[in-house]
């Protein structure tokens, strides 16, 4: 550029000038050298290499040496994670379908003969051996029943006379025949002479082998209003096919009565064994019904070390063949038998399924960071070539004028966006206020809205005592003429109460209506609590009412106002006293929680509660629960109103053991700061 000299900005401030500005033309044809700075120097007239890319310095390089391997590890257990989970719930889908058809299976195979006993019991043949028991050969009425066991596939058929003792059974040629045996003290008998069908499982008495009984009366007269069944028809069904055909499942089932003894079980060292250690009462008691016969009725040795949320557990063995397993339990009620079905899965698919992907999760972490570290060497290669290119394009005059001119525009351009934004940010100012004006009257307005629709009920509130005051003037002035002067006494106390009851109506008003100005800051919880309680401190101790605490001493701090927060406490407090007035262990129960971002505050009493009907309406203006004279209906109508306003919200429910509950949600906040109450003046603000 002719009649300038350009300035440089590659040059170091020692070399170079401190400060420097745009060149203006000399006036001699020479050069204008900026001001405060010296004579260019030829050497610096050529091209100065530019600036190297950055490079990664040593510290970095070993912060990203250690970055790298933790990063490896949280990839990797948290991708374990996710697939335990997954593994899980498809483990729990593919346990419960197992379960359901498992049990529909041997449901169905012990239901399928429930009709046996009531067929043989009508038999011709049966009932005229009962009728003349002792007369006729056994011999054919026990072929009949050894064919009807064979046809039926049970492991026995008996008959039973009114006294239980067995008179013909399938099994007559066998060395343990039951031909013989009294079994009165079966249930399956006792059910069935009492006319009715029986049902029962247990080990036999004599074979010692586990079986489920049916039963059915055998009637010879069944017309006489005073019948009785003159014998039992009994069949036995052995189970051990059902648990073979268990084995080929790959988990492990169990079958459980009320008493949580397996009865059933795929795995054979677990048949007759606890679910639960027992006590020696229970044992003793179990011992006594002759179900079990003399097993031990060993614990089972399983233990649940996790509760799962959809109902599952995870449990391990810790004695006998299947210690140290882990398996995934899931459980089935039977209502037909009155029997529990459990599956236990194993869980070798789910550690499979995390190594796996913690191992695949840790290859693509690799792969990336690699990648990562390939492409950033890339750029950088890249880099220096471009700037390379660059050095060896330019000169260092060039770019000097280029940048001076670059410099000045961008300053002309940074001035003026400088003044619109600060215009823009002052009428921003000017439009929240404005906003925040407005908002403040549209609160304002709404809340006269309501007392407009509240009239109907405070000119109800009001009329009442006005009534009752000029009725008690009157009779008053009648009275003082008449000289009665304790009955005007007693008429002068009631309208003194009655003025009282018109000014607490309308100081309750002037403050549901009042227009608010306090700012938001940071609020102690705990300490808006103990100022509420020393406010009742002389009534707790009278009403004997005991005070629980329950937050940890750490202090919780939420945004809001201190005096309207203790206000709406006050309320609270004072509200469950009355309410646990007639409760003969009365009981506070203050607690704070805390989440990420809202605390809750909760006031729990002991008191008959709210009822249910009247939950959605107690936080409407002149609703009450208490009796006549006790409350206006005001205080919860302004409490809510209070925590609207500081940005939460509070709710009423009925908690099981306990009265009733109100609970407080605000924001949070970290704690004070410059601008904000300490606990200490806080505590100093409350008197």
């Amino acid at each position: 550029m002719p009649g300038r000299v350009p300035t440089s900005i590659w040059s170091s401030s020692k070399r170079d000038c401190s400060r420097w500005s745009v060149p203006r033309p000399a006036p001699n044809g020479h050069c204008g050298a900026p001001r405060r700075c010296r004579k260019s120097n030829p050497e610096e007239r050529r091209v100065k290499a530019p600036h190297r890319p950055p490079r990664i310095s040593a510290r970095l390089r070993r912060l990203l040496l250690l970055l790298l391997p933790v990063g490896l590890v949280i990839v990797m257990w948290q991708a374990a994670q996710v697939a335990r989970e997954q593994a899980l719930q498809a483990l729990v889908r593919e346990a419960e379908n197992e379960l359901r058809l498992s049990a529909a299976g041997l449901e169905g195979h012990l239901t399928r003969h429930d009709y046996l006993p009531q067929l043989l019991a009508s038999r011709e043949m049966v009932r005229r051996f009962l009728l003349n028991q002792g007369q006729q050969d056994p011999m054919p009425l026990n072929l009949l029943l050894d064919q009807f066991r064979a046809t039926a596939d049970v492991s026995d058929v008996y008959l039973l006379n009114a006294n239980a003792d067995t008179v013909a059974a399938s099994n007559w040629h066998r060395p343990d025949t039951f031909i013989g045996q009294n079994y009165a003290f079966r249930s399956y008998y006792q059910d069935a002479i009492e006319g009715k069908r029986g049902r029962f499982y247990g080990l036999g008495v004599m074979s010692l082998e586990r079986g489920y009984y049916f039963s059915a009366p055998v009637w010879l007269d069944d017309t006489a209003p005073d019948a009785r069944p003159s014998g039992v028809m009994v069949i036995k069904v052995l189970l051990d096919a059902i648990e073979e055909s268990w084995a080929e499942q790959d988990a492990e089932l169990l079958v459980t009565d009320e008493d949580d003894i397996i009865f059933m079980a795929s795995y054979p060292a677990l048949r007759m064994a606890a679910l639960h250690p027992l006590s020696e009462e229970e044992r003793q008691a179990l011992l006594a019904t002759r179900r079990y016969a003399d097993e031990p009725l060993s614990p089972a040795g399983i233990d649940v070390f996790a509760q799962r949320d959809d109902g599952s557990r995870l449990v391990r063995f810790t004695q006998g063949a299947l210690d140290g397993s882990r398996y995934l339990g899931l459980a089935r009620h039977m209502e037909t038998f009155g029997w529990d079905m459990h599956i236990l899965k194993p869980l070798d698919s789910v550690y499979s399924a995390q190594w796996f992907t913690a191992l695949l999760a840790g290859g693509l972490y690799g792969v990336v960071t690699l990648a990562g570290g390939i492409g950033w060497q890339r750029m950088r290669l890249r880099r220096e070539r471009e700037l390379f290119a660059e050095r060896e394009r330019q000169t260092l005059a060039r770019a000097r004028d280029e940048l001076e001119r670059n410099v000045a525009h961008r300053t002309r351009d940074l001035l003026e966006t400088n003044r619109l934004l600060s215009d823009e940010i002052e009428e921003r100012r000017r439009a929240e206020e404005n906003l925040r004006l407005t908002q403040d009257e549209l609160v304002q307005a709404a809340k006269l809205a309501v007392l407009g629709q509240l009239a109907a009920g405070i000119n109800h509130e009001l009329n009442q005592p006005l009534a009752a005051i000029r009725a008690y003037a009157e009779n008053a002035r009648t009275f003082l003429e008449r000289q009665r002067l304790e009955a005007v006494d007693a008429n002068l106390v009631q309208v003194v109460e009655l003025t009282e009851r018109m000014a607490e109506i309308s100081a309750q008003l002037r403050q549901f209506s009042r227009k608010s100005d306090s700012s938001l800051t940071a609020v102690s919880v705990q300490a808006c609590f103990d100022y509420a309680l020393r406010l009742y401190q002389a009534r707790l101790r009278s009403s004997h009412v005991q005070v629980k605490r329950r937050w940890g001493e750490e202090q919780v701090w939420v945004h809001a106002d201190l005096v309207r927060l203790e206000q709406v406490l006050v309320n609270l407090i004072g509200n469950a006293l009355q309410a646990m007035a007639d409760s003969p262990e009365p009981t506070l129960i203050l607690g704070i929680e805390r989440e990420e971002h809202q605390v809750c505050i909760s006031v729990t009493d002991t008191g008959p509660g709210i009822p249910e009907p009247y939950l959605s309406r107690i936080f409407e203006p002149f609703f009450t629960t208490k009796s006549p004279g006790s409350g206006l209906g005001l205080g919860l109508s302004i409490s809510s109103r209070i925590i609207t306003d500081l940005g939460g919200r509070i709710e009423a429910t009925n908690p099981p053991g306990a009265g009733a509950r109100f609970t407080i949600t605000l924001p949070r906040d970290e704690g004070p700061d410059s601008h904000r109450l300490s606990p200490t003046e806080e505590q100093r603000s409350h008197a």
